[in-house]
């Protein structure tokens, strides 16, 4: 086990329908300097039984279940702290490896990177079809220096809220702080960003990873972390100048009443989230909170078709919301959707 060269480290719970998909795209393509460490969250299905069956067929697939929900910030952290490989690939429990996604990066590896971001492409939630075929919009493999880390940030902080794309040397992992960012559910972006790399990093440009668009764990709370945790986060950083970090997201999204429009269109807005996130802000004025209220009770259905069509009218990249898994009446709007690219990251 000591020659291990990649590390596939997985953080699940309640994946049991989707999480043997990825793990057969995984060991079809595994070799032996290959390991697979799944940590399950205290699932109340029955993901105990489908990674049995696995460890049947790749006996070097590690499985530890933790007996209470711990969140996964601490459960990839837990992943890594079990894994033996030299690098660690932080892997979603539902998307997949495109063929050859581990020769790839196993090539890469050989030239000591200490962080290699690949680059996926988005499908829809049963994997049938491509919705963008590439996620992060860059031209060819690039490597950045520690001294490039302002470049980085502004190239592929965004893209970085995928936590998938993410393969990283074991003791760069090791050596950063990790707890400061426990709750973000980004915690690997802090670990990236905190402070220089002491290494190079790679971008693959060749997508080699399949998002299953739609079907993050956190899609429910959208609205809280696409909104207050992410920019919070980004906007952490205090060794980047604000220009810098305005590239990647503005510091206050919430403010905009286009952007409230847009989610409440996607039924990520409602009155529970103006009065969780909207109505304690005391920074806002009277008259925005007013206007935010009113949108929170306005008809989701309703929103959703004059976005839509402005959006195609417009030819804009907007996609509200992925509506082949989505319930109630979005999904009837699917047909509307068709032309329009995707302009959302998954975690």
């Amino acid at each position: 086990m000591s020659d291990l060269k990649l590390s596939i480290c997985i953080a699940t719970l309640n994946r049991a329908a989707l999480i043997g998909v990825t793990l057969d795209s995984i060991i079809s393509q595994a070799t032996d300097d290959v390991e697979i460490v799944v940590v399950d969250g205290a699932s109340t299905d029955n993901t105990k039984e489908v990674i049995r069956l696995y460890q049947q067929r790749f006996p070097r697939l590690r499985y530890y279940r933790l007996d209470a929900k711990g969140g996964v910030d601490q459960d990839y952290c837990k992943a890594v702290e079990l894994a033996q490989g030299e690098y660690c690939w932080l892997f979603s429990d539902d998307d997949i490896l495109k063929p050859g996604a581990i020769q790839a990066v196993l090539r890469e590896t050989r030239r000591n990177y200490g962080l290699i971001i690949v680059n996926a492409e988005v499908r829809n939630a049963d994997l049938s079809g491509i919705l963008k075929k590439t996620r992060l919009q860059i031209e060819a493999d690039h490597v950045y220096h520690p001294a490039d880390r302002v470049r980085l940030f502004i190239d592929i902080a965004d893209y970085l809220s995928y936590i998938g794309c993410i393969v990283i040397k074991r003791k760069v992992w090791n050596m950063r702080e990790k707890e400061r960012y426990f709750g973000t559910v980004f915690v690997h972006v802090g670990v990236i960003f905190q402070s220089p790399l002491p290494e190079d990093t790679l971008v693959i440009v060749e997508p080699l990873i399949s998002i299953r668009y739609g079907n993050a764990l956190w899609t429910p709370k959208s609205f809280e972390i696409s909104l207050f945790k992410w920019p919070e986060l980004i906007w952490s950083f205090a060794d980047y100048p604000e220009s810098v970090k305005q590239q990647v997201c503005v510091r206050n999204p919430w403010q905009r009443l286009w952007t409230l429009l847009v989610y409440r269109a996607r039924g990520a807005f409602s009155i529970r989230e103006y009065q969780t996130w909207i109505e304690p802000q005391l920074v806002s004025s009277w008259w925005f909170k007013f206007a935010a209220q009113i949108i929170a009770r306005l008809s989701g259905f309703g929103l959703n078709a004059i976005i839509s069509f402005y959006a195609y009218v417009r030819q804009r990249s907007l996609l509200l919301v992925d509506l082949q898994s989505s319930p109630f009446y979005y999904r009837r709007l699917w047909w509307f959707y068709r032309p329009l690219s995707i302009n959302q990251s998954k975690n």
